[in-house]
């Protein structure tokens, strides 16, 4: 069984850095990479949903996982996105992973058809047989349109020892109260991560893992202020945090998807960085702009 020992904390959805044309900003990633180590954030989630994997060719995912795991260099541990909505597509990124040494891949359920639990099943099944890397699943059911069960992930846990955890992006945090209820029974160390900023400090009191915060890309002070405080029993400097960490969570609805807001609020923190975002979606606007400005002074950050 997998050492889970190195999941814990602070795990922020690093964008994926890009230049007008969509292809990848070489020195901007490195910048952000620099910046998110010397932050001392626990370890990076690579072409997660923030990621914009879902905007990117095959190849473009691979040269981005290789860049940076080449750039990371094993300074902090990697977590590496392999979605898609076809299991051996996933599986052929799962063994690129393999041969890049990440810590964990994480894999959404397919989504666009409806699938029941057992098709579910045989997808994270069928994955995580195929490939030596450890596997999160990533259940995010207001994109996937399908929750995953509490029922099937415990059956998951109990059955595959290469399913080592969750990131759960769920807007209800019993759902994460209710994982840690069933499947922590069954697997003592199952790794469980909150998707949602604004529910690490209770994912944590009720024993979980930590986090997976996008805005610790620009904000690491908060939401990795939050974790060390947890960690030293600061508990009204977590509070004090966690009230920064609410006001700041309303960036999430000035866009959809919120990509661009987020390079946005990196900029504005004073990392030097390209806000570009791959197609479809366009860069933040000046209206964006404006809001952002307005959510980040009202959560004590101010521009730089």
């Amino acid at each position: 069984m997998s050492n889970t020992s190195k999941f814990r904390g602070v795990f922020p959805p690093v964008p994926t850095i890009v230049d007008a044309q969509g292809e990848l900003d070489k020195a901007g990633m490195t910048t952000l990479l620099d910046h998110l180590i010397a932050s001392k954030v626990d370890g990076v989630l690579l072409l997660g949903s923030g990621g914009e994997f879902c905007h990117m060719t095959q190849k473009q995912r691979m040269e981005t996982a290789e860049f940076c795991v080449r750039h990371i260099n094993g300074r902090i541990p990697v977590l590496l996105g392999i979605s898609s909505t076809c299991t051996q597509e996933v599986i052929e990124l799962g063994r690129h992973a393999d041969k890049l040494e990440v810590d964990a891949v994480l894999v959404l359920n397919p989504y666009y058809a409806k699938l029941t639990d057992e098709y579910i099943y045989n997808h994270f099944k069928t994955v995580a047989e195929n490939i030596r890397t450890p596997v999160l699943i990533y259940n995010f059911p207001a994109l996937t349109g399908q929750d995953i069960s509490v029922d099937l992930l415990t059956r998951l846990a109990r059955d595959i020892p290469n399913i080592i955890g969750i990131k759960d992006t769920v807007d209800n945090i019993s759902h994460i109260r209710e994982i840690i209820n069933h499947v922590r029974p069954v697997r003592a160390d199952f790794v469980i991560f909150s998707g949602y900023d604004e529910y690490m400090m209770d994912t944590l009191i009720m024993g979980g893992n930590g986090g997976i915060p996008a805005t610790a890309n620009f904000a690491p002070q908060i939401t990795c202020g939050i974790y060390r405080a947890w960690c030293a029993k600061e508990y009204e400097a977590m509070f004090g945090l966690q009230r920064q960490l609410s006001a700041l969570s309303t960036i999430y609805s000035l866009d959809t998807p919120f990509f661009g807001i987020i390079k946005k609020a990196i900029q504005l923190s004073g990392v030097n960085i390209s806000t570009h975002v791959m197609p479809p979606v366009l860069p933040a606007n000046e209206g964006h702009i404006a809001q952002l400005e307005k959510v980040l002074k009202r959560a004590g950050l101010e521009r730089v």
